[in-house]
């Protein structure tokens, strides 16, 4: 696995607010906790509200996604213009912020955008474009509550295919993922939007079931109120 899938991974993890030991960790991606370290270490550099140490656990803080937001032209344009507008102010703290937000916010969106002569706004990357194709059908089938059959490929190369009931969209800085009910494992899963490589609608509306729908899942993976300290 490679290192980047590995702390994709690893927040997909730690996202629900629970403390985490870095050997259970380790077992689920059958790497050494040793390895575990060095990612947290990592991950705790790039600034994640991440606490823990070695022998007790980590913990995500707070969350790290804003909520999914739909934004007219006009107002991404006023976005864009006032993150220029305190790139080029004084504070130069502020101004390295300001950077850093233009590139998530462009990282975010799924089709190119034009930037300007300082570059603010740039094209999300390899993933990202991977997996904009699939996106406005994902959206529909969302929408219309339609069933899909997809083909996927998992971290470890494995190609299968599955009939999905897709329910939510989430992006992750350069990934898209995709939430949904997996008929085949009776069960949720979240797979990585670029990973797949067949997408096709069968026009079947799946039912409103208890225990499958968005809610449940939201449910299953939301952080609890209070989370134990590390």
């Amino acid at each position: 696995m490679r290192r980047t899938d590995r702390l994709f991974d690893l927040i997909q993890i730690l996202r629900d607010g629970r403390l985490h030991r870095a050997s259970e960790m380790a077992e689920r991606l059958e790497v050494s906790t040793r390895t575990i370290w060095r990612d947290m270490a990592t991950l705790m550099a790039s600034g994640l509200p991440l606490e823990g140490e070695r022998g007790v656990g980590y913990i995500l803080r707070a969350p790290i996604t804003l909520p999914p937001m739909i934004l007219t032209a006009q107002e991404l344009e006023a976005l864009r213009l006032g993150v220029k507008l305190v790139a080029d102010g004084a504070d130069p703290g502020l101004s390295r912020a300001a950077r850093g937000l233009a590139a998530k916010i462009a990282a975010a969106m799924p089709a190119a955008i034009e930037p300007d002569e300082d570059g603010l706004f740039v094209f999300s990357g390899e993933e990202a474009a991977r997996a904009s194709p699939h996106l406005p059908v994902l959206r529909t089938a969302i929408r219309n509550r339609e069933r899909l059959t997809i083909s996927y490929i998992d971290l470890d190369g494995r190609e299968s295919h599955r009939d999905i009931r897709p329910l939510q969209l989430e992006f992750w800085g350069r990934v898209w993922t995709l939430a949904a009910w997996c008929e085949a494992r009776a069960d949720f899963r979240s797979f990585r939007v670029d990973r797949i490589v067949a997408l096709t609608p069968t026009g079947e509306i799946f039912p409103d079931e208890p225990g499958r729908r968005l809610e449940d899942y939201r449910a299953l993976t939301a952080a609890p109120e209070a989370a134990p300290s590390p």
